[in-house]
């Protein structure tokens, strides 16, 4: 089945896919962070367009929880924070773009212990392998 992205209809999925992942559960065993996914317009896009953030829960090789933000006070203290174009998101999930090159290149940012995250490649790669699984609905 496929899911707007971003939508708390694709989250949950996506935590659905994680949690019974067990590739995911091993590669991912010792991680422990949280993290928000800042999805911003694209450029062009109305000027009014906000933010849309999600929240993931990640600890152990299992999601503990995921939300969508809503406001700005809604927002916990993640571990990091990813922003990109929604378009940038998308081309991460369809393929199009490596997700580690998108971060090198500046086309995914990333907040937060970046020396963590390059310790553990593996385990962000097959989180996105995760949200690729996701489908999502054009």
């Amino acid at each position: 089945m496929a899911y707007p992205f971003p939508s708390a209809e694709w989250l949950h999925a996506f935590e659905l896919i994680l949690n019974r992942d067990p590739r995911y559960a091993e590669i991912a065993k010792n991680w422990e962070a949280d993290l928000i996914f800042e999805i911003q317009p694209d450029a062009g896009g109305a000027s009014g367009d906000p933010n849309i953030s999600l929240y993931l829960d990640l600890w152990h090789g299992k999601c503990r929880g995921s939300r969508v933000l809503t406001s700005p006070g809604d927002s916990p203290r993640a571990k990091f924070t990813l922003r990109a174009p929604l378009a940038n998101f998308l081309k991460i999930l369809d393929g199009e773009i490596d997700p580690m090159q998108a971060m090198l290149t500046g086309k995914l940012r990333v907040q937060g212990d970046v020396v963590y995250m390059m310790r553990n490649v593996p385990v962000v790669l097959d989180f996105v392998r995760c949200a690729k699984s996701v489908g999502i609905a054009t």
